[in-house]
């Protein structure tokens, strides 16, 4: 009997020792590390109809017709362009006019009566900021508006242009001088 019961005391042994390993258990971590990066796509021309705007051919919207054939004073012109973006880190978005306004290609100055610049409006549209620029064509100079965005943001950062009719920089309704006229506007999201 006592070899049966030794027997006996061996298997149950054995099956406890079977679910104490069962039942063992060994955490480990999973780590990921999101890096602080803001990306933005290429511009598109969206938001309903643009008015006196060709359309977006790469990353340059082109003006249809900038002056009025018969006074040659300025067209009213808009569009909204839109740039899908994702900013994962509080960030600084920075709007930029190169020239202050679209100015004709360098050159002599204009002819007495006559503008050599044309002033917009860039409205800007981001998370939760909406702020204008406002590139008045005065002087020739780079013109920024920077905004501290305090959060994560993705979407669309979208900029309205709006040149109103009639406006340079010499007086309501001057004639434009003849030439090309062009200003670049530069947007940047970067670390505060």
């Amino acid at each position: 009997m006592s070899f049966r019961l030794a027997a006996l005391s061996l298997v149950t042994a054995l099956s406890a020792s079977a679910v104490a390993a069962a039942q063992t258990t060994q955490d480990f971590d999973v780590v990921a590390t999101i890096p602080s990066v803001c990306a933005l796509d290429a511009p598109t021309l969206s938001g309903g109809p643009s008015i006196n705007f060709r359309g977006l051919n790469g990353t340059t919207l082109e003006v249809d017709q900038l002056t009025d054939p018969r006074t040659l004073a300025t067209r009213a012109a808009s569009a909204r362009v839109t740039f899908a973006a994702v900013c994962s880190f509080p960030h600084t978005l920075v709007l930029e006019s190169e020239s202050n306004g679209l100015w004709r290609g360098i050159g002599a100055s204009a002819p007495s009566g006559f503008a050599d610049a044309v002033p917009y409006d860039a409205e800007l549209t981001w998370g939760p900021v909406r702020e204008r620029l406002r590139a008045d064509a005065i002087s020739r100079h780079i013109n920024q508006l920077n905004i501290a965005v305090d959060e994560a943001v993705s979407g669309e950062v979208i900029v309205d242009l709006d040149i109103q009719a009639g406006a340079s920089n010499a007086r309501a309704n001057a004639p434009l001088i003849a030439g090309s006229y062009q200003d670049t506007i530069r947007i940047t999201l970067e670390p505060q």
